[in-house]
């Protein structure tokens, strides 16, 4: 399954990148449709989402902290092979255990495999590669995530069982490990990368030097607000639309997705707007369109209003998190630039188990009713962080 060189090697190594962030995105697209059902499966309440979570979060900072070094000892795309593996082993026994906690338990492995994709390629790409070409790297995850709801949405459907999505994102996840793995030649160094200037994940800097950068700290916040945002509205998108505002469990899926579509196509538009109009203000920008789809969400002024309230602010937070990675080394210095970026990744989980597992609170205590007022608190914290950095 390895390819002929009929394309350059760092056109190579960009398309593989994009595949493996497709891969990311896919099991994170699946969760939000398949949960009321998966819930309903083990018995569990809202409140429970935060409990997945936080498992698969652990593995997730366990093996994002750790990427730098697990890659330099299996390079790459061993380390990208053998994350999609583990994926895929984990989503397949997603759908064979018997009891909730034997769930929470193996999803720490679901953690372990996306942090290492996530942290190793982002600290490659800011490296090698233009803003243009990391906000199209993210535009990746968005294709990945954006798939998840249509396959959960047509699973459900056609079989009535949520396994059904999580077996064919499993089977791809297998067929991944085995294309990275064929192709390792590609991610090997040229001379001409070799003779080039310094590169971030060239720096040695100890960590302990960059723990003393209260503008890493800001960073590792962002990151936990930003992904506390795009997981939150990922996850709970589908609920709120079927039990806040009643609509048929298709038309929900439908739009559900329709987050991560806008979400990819909003990634797109912004690496062809990096030029122009600069990461700083893109960034500004999705704060006040995502605030704009957040309030929609709140008032439903017109019929439509929440479906196009998900639509935004699934576009407005597309160019968040790559402008976020670009201006790392901006924030910190290019010699704590990779400590930084694994910090970020690693923390991030964070923010992708705790905010929605306190929406699940509130949705137990107060109703579904509240995501948008949640979201619009989070994009205030956010903009707040980013002033500061």
């Amino acid at each position: 399954m390895s390819f002929t060189n009929k394309l350059s090697r760092p056109t190579w190594v960009l398309l593989f990148a994009f595949i493996a962030f497709i891969a990311l995105g896919m099991p994170d697209g699946l969760f939000g449709v398949a949960w009321p059902s998966m819930r309903a499966t083990f018995g569990q309440s809202h409140r429970s989402m935060g409990v997945l979570l936080t498992s698969s979060i652990l593995g997730y900072a366990f093996s994002s902290f750790f990427s730098a070094r697990i890659s330099q000892i299996l390079g790459l795309s061993r380390l990208l092979a053998l994350s999609c593996l583990v994926t895929g082993m984990t989503l397949f026994g997603y759908t064979l255990v018997p009891t909730w906690w034997a769930l929470v338990s193996i999803a720490v492995f679901l953690g372990i495999g996306a942090g290492a994709i996530d942290s190793s390629l982002n600290t490659y790409m800011a490296s090698h590669y233009s803003e243009r070409q990391m906000q199209w790297l993210h535009a990746s995850y968005g294709v990945g995530v954006s798939m998840g709801p249509i396959i959960m949405t047509t699973a459900l459907a056609a079989t009535s069982t949520w396994t059904t999505g999580y077996r064919i994102v499993a089977f791809g996840q297998i067929i991944l490990a085995v294309l990275f793995f064929a192709n390792q030649r590609i991610w090997e160094p040229t001379s001409s990368q070799a003779n080039g200037e310094k590169k971030l994940h060239e720096y040695d800097t100890p960590l302990r030097e960059t723990l003393r950068l209260r503008a890493a700290y800001i960073s590792m916040a962002l990151f936990v607000i930003y992904v506390g945002l795009e997981v939150t509205v990922g996850h709970w998108g589908y609920t709120f639309l079927t039990e806040a505002r009643g609509l048929a469990p298709e038309t929900a899926g439908f739009w559900a997705g329709s987050y991560w579509i806008t979400f990819t196509l909003g990634r797109v538009l912004a690496g062809l707007l990096t030029r122009r109009f600069g990461v700083t203000r893109l960034f500004i920008g999705g704060i006040i369109l995502g605030s704009i789809g957040a309030l929609l969400l709140l008032f439903n002024p017109f019929s439509a209003a929440s479906l196009a309230g998900v639509a935004l602010v699934g576009f407005s937070l597309a160019p968040m998190y790559p402008a976020l990675m670009s201006l790392t080394s901006k924030r910190v210095g290019a010699e704590h630039a990779a400590n930084t970026i694994g910090l970020q990744v690693s923390i991030s989980g964070l923010g992708g188990a705790v905010m929605p597992g306190v929406m699940g609170f509130f949705a137990a205590g107060i109703g579904v009713e509240v995501l948008p007022i949640y979201l619009v608190g989070l994009f205030i914290v956010l903009f707040g962080l980013f002033k500061s950095a």
